[in-house]
């Protein structure tokens, strides 16, 4: 623009030029009217009439060239617009075709577009869809079965009053066979896989008469004949693990088959008194085959973290979640219990102080393994605090009893309090109850501790503490409590347990197992016994669950608002009126489960800007599954989750569809 500019100034000079020039001719002028005598005024104008004769000249050159140039313009425009290569059509902005060329037949055919609407000749593109757009357009569309890539740009056409008129110019270019070459790059790619016998030591042990040979033997068969139209590999790595690789266009038809080799599996009778059951994990879309396997290695994980019996699917930094309809079953050998007794042992005595965390808006189970852990950092002569923000009606009993004793004087801080400490590397940072950094107390205490221990019973989930150094997470356990009880056993012969210590725990396996009913297996009562041989009054206990008045009939007012879906699924509301409301939602979904044909509740209550979800279920539908898609977690019968900025109606249906969408992918759990 600026070259321009010195152009048109060398052609029309400025008031400057004519300044200078005017000076100059007066001067020359006066030395001729001196000299020689001229008269000055003959001079002048034959001088003037010289120059605005030269001017006007160039004034009309210039101007018979700007109207050549324009027209020559104008010309070149409209040839280059009827000989337009690509297929090219122009359209208003009310997506009506104004005009097309003569290539558009290689795009459209013989069909007429003149004064057609875009949007019926071109399906994915709307009317509407001109106003969201840039000035360049660039989108992928499908016409007459090839693939085009469809470009644009706005035209200003005129101008009136100041506003100017637009048209759209839309040309195509044929990319099928690139669309074409990437969808078979895609579908080449290789998904890697890992599929785990799920407990296996107790499967081969509960085999009678035919032995353990034969029953591997047509688990190995099924898998190949699962897999068999894939022409991928399957290759048996471990005794009880095997790896799968095939092109990833086939995993979509194994997501559209539900994955039913997790139920093919539990059909096998040859003996076996527990029923077989796998855990599949799968790394797709890694940037090489190494990191589909670290994909899948660490898919394997969560999958069996999460109890087994499932498929989970890596994508890069997604996952997807299949299956897990089965319970979770107990692992009798106690041996990893014993090896991270000694591990945590070791880890806490090179730590300089034990900072204990649980989940935010902590209940009994995860106040009670607190404490657990606490007693075994006392135990290692370590100092040691639990971060407790503030109770709630759910221990506040619990907190009332420990509080009394002097010897905690100063155990419970706050998280910044806790951040105050947190200033040395070998400070030791031991979460409980939850696996999920969002969950705990502080996570930003997570963020500079040096080192970070995990010890849960929920399943695993897709968020996860980053790179904790000792993980201890069994989705079989009860509880935390009881997670942390044995543990217990192992740290110390000489261990000491103060009795509102082993209170707290047995209280925490207690209200886990909903007084010894669900999730209850042989090593809870296992836990249950050592914490009685250490003094547990279970009278004393009982009295940490005892409803008031005012509770009982707030839980009466929660199960008179229930609706029931799908003849077996409660779901009801905490009135605002009613204080407490996520203890009082926990308690009204437990006592749905009392009712006749109520075998799912899923209680919803306000607390502070969210709206928590409290689920129970009998086994026969996942509330984890459900709850899950909510952003939530836990078990299969016992599981939570908490919307933020939601209403409470929009909460009640976003649940609502959830339980659809879960029975829609699951007809046959139900």
């Amino acid at each position: 623009m600026k070259k321009n500019k010195k152009n048109l100034r060398i052609f029309m000079p400025g008031t400057s030029y004519y300044l200078w020039a005017a000076m100059a001719l007066a001067i020359l002028v006066a030395i001729l009217d001196a000299r020689y005598g001229v008269p000055a005024f003959l001079l002048l104008v034959f001088l003037f009439f010289h120059s605005f004769r030269s001017n006007y000249k160039r004034q009309k050159e210039i101007t018979s060239y700007i109207e050549n140039l324009t027209f020559n313009i104008e010309s070149a425009s409209k040839d280059t617009m009827l000989n337009f290569p690509l297929p090219l059509i122009v359209v208003e902005l009310n997506g009506t075709v104004v005009w097309y060329n003569s290539q558009s037949r290689i795009v459209f055919g013989d069909e007429k577009l003149f004064d057609k609407k875009i949007d019926t000749i071109i399906e994915e593109f709307k009317p509407d869809d001109l106003f969201d757009e840039e000035d360049n357009i660039s989108r992928i569309v499908d016409i007459n079965y090839r693939h085009y890539r469809m470009l644009g740009n706005f035209v200003k056409t005129a101008e009136s009053s100041g506003m100017g008129s637009y048209i759209l110019l839309l040309y195509f270019i044929d990319i099928s066979e690139q669309v074409r070459l990437k969808k078979k790059y895609d579908d080449e790619r290789v998904a890697a896989g890992v599929i785990v016998i799920d407990n296996y030591e107790e499967l081969m042990a509960s085999v009678e008469n035919t032995g353990p040979h034969q029953l591997l033997a047509e688990i190995e068969k099924m898998i190949k004949h699962w897999l068999g139209f894939t022409d991928g590999i399957v290759k048996k790595f471990e005794r009880d693990k095997y790896f799968i690789i095939f092109e990833i266009r086939y995993l979509k038809e194994i997501k559209n088959r539900k994955f039913e080799i997790l139920d093919e599996v539990k059909e096998i009778k040859l003996g076996n008194k527990i029923p077989v059951t796998l855990s599949i994990g799968f790394g797709i879309n890694g940037n090489s085959l190494i990191e589909n396997l670290n994909f899948a290695g660490a898919s394997i994980d969560i999958a069996l973290a999460r109890g087994g019996d499932q498929v989970v699917v890596k994508d890069g930094e997604n996952l997807s979640f299949f299956g897990g309809r089965t319970r979770e079953l107990e692992k009798r050998t106690r041996v990893k219990a014993r090896v991270i007794s000694y591990a945590l042992r070791e880890l806490i005595d090179q730590s300089g102080q034990v900072l204990i965390m649980g989940h935010e808006n902590g209940d009994i189970d995860s106040l009670g393994a607190s404490l657990g852990v606490f007693s075994i950092a006392r135990c290692r002569n370590k100092k040691a605090h639990i971060v407790l923000n503030k109770s709630n009606a759910s221990i506040d009993r619990l907190i009332r009893k420990i509080k009394q004793e002097y010897e905690y004087e100063d155990v419970f801080i706050t998280k910044s309090e806790a951040m105050d400490l947190n200033n040395d590397e070998k400070t030791l940072v031991i979460v409980v109850d939850t696996h999920r950094p969002s969950f705990t107390e502080c996570p930003q205490l997570l963020e500079g501790a040096g080192r970070v221990v995990v010890i849960d019973h929920h399943r695993r989930g897709a968020e996860f503490i980053h790179d904790p150094v000792l993980i201890y997470q069994e989705a079989y356990s009860s509880s935390t409590c009881e997670l942390v009880t044995e543990i217990l056993q192992y740290i110390d012969d000489k261990l000491k347990l103060h009795p509102i210590e082993a209170e707290a725990l047995y209280a925490g396996i207690v209200m886990d197992t909903k007084n010894f009913t669900f999730k209850t297996g042989v090593r809870t009562f296992e836990a249950a016994s050592f914490l009685r041989r250490k003094g547990v009054d279970t009278s004393l206990v009982k009295y940490l669950f005892q409803n008031d008045i005012t509770t009982y009939n707030s839980i009466s007012e929660v199960i008179k608002g229930v609706e029931v879906i799908n003849g077996s699924i409660a779901v009801s509301t905490v009135p605002e009126n009613i204080k407490n409301q996520q203890l009082i939602s926990a308690k009204a979904a437990d006592e749905l489960l009392s009712l006749s044909d109520i075998t799912t509740a899923f209680v919803l209550c306000s607390l502070e800007n969210q709206i928590s979800i409290s689920g129970r279920s009998f086994g026969n539908l996942n509330v984890q599954a459900i709850l899950e898609k909510l952003g939530g977690g836990g078990h299969m019968t016992v599981a939570g989750a908490q919307l933020v900025n939601e209403s409470m109606e929009s909460a009640r249906e976003k649940l609502k569809l959830a339980i659809a969408n879960y029975i829609k992918e699951n007809i046959e759990e139900v």
